[in-house]
């Protein structure tokens, strides 16, 4: 049976046909077909029909890929354009949007991330992503970014106790080098990024954003 299947293999590959694709027809391992094609000669015409071969599947994978995201994304659109108007009875839901729409990420790196050095606007997101948002607890990660002045080990049990997450779900306290002599603020406390990396939910909350928009453009 795998002296049929050398056969064929080599038949194969010198049809111009990829390892991928004997490999789908044949159902042999990897290693059985390096071993059988490794003294196989093909010529220019043969190398280049198998390199042509190559780039279609490629290209018809990366079509693929293209065409799945856009259907998740249009799903996820559709979904998100149903709960707003259920969403738009909540006063909270469109607070914690208007804040999100103006202090938001909404770059194409496609995630979520608030960031604010107001612990009373962070609470209240982290209640927006909570309640509205339905964000698990587990998806929560809190960046600290604080000048050296106002450095010191209390702030992050200070965002600690705004955000109610444990540490272990926050990132490695960031201190920038401050060119100020003196602390001005006795009370400030860095800033305070809440990140959820979730394409689905940026989508969402994008398309939310969207029509907030244009619900005071048809007015």
């Amino acid at each position: 049976m795998k002296l049929g299947a050398k056969r064929e293999a080599i038949r194969l590959r010198k049809q111009g046909l990829p390892y991928s694709a004997i490999k789908k027809t044949l159902r042999v391992s990897k290693s059985s077909l390096s071993l059988w094609l490794r003294d196989v000669e093909l010529s220019p015409k043969q190398k280049k029909k198998i390199l042509v071969g190559l780039e279609k599947s490629r290209y018809a994978g990366a079509m693929q890929k293209r065409a799945d995201r856009n259907r998740r994304i249009e799903i996820v659109r559709s979904q998100a354009r149903k709960e707003f108007l259920g969403l738009s009875k909540n006063p909270l839901f469109f607070t914690g949007l208007a804040l999100y729409a103006a202090e938001g990420d909404k770059n194409s790196m496609e995630r979520v991330k608030f960031a604010n050095s107001d612990p009373y606007l962070i609470v209240l997101m982290m209640r927006w992503f909570r309640e509205i948002c339905l964000v698990p607890e587990s998806k929560f990660r809190i960046a600290l970014h604080i000048h050296n002045l106002h450095s010191n080990r209390s702030v992050t049990s200070f965002w600690v106790s705004r955000v109610s997450l444990p540490k272990s779900q926050f990132y490695k306290l960031y201190v920038k080098q401050s060119t100020l002599k003196h602390r001005r603020n006795v009370l400030y406390n860095g800033t305070c990024s809440v990140i959820i990396s979730s394409k689905d939910l940026f989508r969402k909350i994008m398309t939310w954003k969207q029509m907030l928009f244009e619900n005071f453009e048809a007015k």
